[in-house]
């Protein structure tokens, strides 16, 4: 069975987007950025739901991207990614496929076929209600030592508590701290 995990950074006051989607105050550092490199190596297919995925699409395969964070954006694009919308039509970005389903069954689906392992990365709604119905064997949360006072947070309209254990921790010299959960 395919393991599925997560990836989201998130603000000290919990918050995984500011107000308006902004997520500015998150900032990658050289070592932030060999950490997203080196991840990316394993070669697990991406999930996305349709305002990350927008959000990625538009950076990712830009020079901009390519210039800032070379390796990244390498991985990125040469990564396999599966977008969840129910309003998107198409997708565009390389070895994007589109998925229209109930994102559980979708999920369920695909955790039980074979293939790499599977990644969340952003995509806040849907890590909540892939936490709640237990699907998610790994929740990996950058810290980033910044509040910001408003926006979106993680695990927004849960309707029950998640308890979590940490498995494991890795502190940046930025201050930024990477904490990996396993549901306890």
């Amino acid at each position: 069975m395919r393991k599925l995990s997560t990836f989201t950074f998130i603000s000290l006051d919990g918050y995984y987007k500011g107000e308006n989607n902004d997520i500015s105050w998150h900032k990658h550092g050289q070592e932030e950025g060999e950490f997203s490199a080196e991840s990316l190596k394993a070669e697990n297919t991406l999930l996305f739901g349709r305002v990350t995925y927008e959000m990625m699409a538009g950076f990712w395969p830009s020079p901009m991207a390519f210039e800032s964070f070379p390796d990244t954006a390498e991985g990125m694009n040469k990564a396999e990614k599966i977008v969840f919308s129910k309003t998107l039509n198409s997708v565009d970005w390389k070895n994007t496929k589109l998925a229209k389903g109930d994102v559980i069954e979708e999920v369920k689906t695909l955790k039980a076929s074979p293939g790499n392992d599977l990644t969340i990365l952003g995509s806040g709604s849907i890590v909540t209600q892939l936490a709640e119905q237990g699907l998610i064997d790994e929740f990996q949360i950058m810290i980033d030592p910044v509040a910001i006072g408003a926006g979106k947070p993680l695990f927004k309209n849960i309707s029950q508590q998640l308890s979590l254990k940490l498995v494991n921790s890795r502190t940046f010299k930025s201050g930024v701290v990477l904490n990996s959960y396993q549901l306890g």
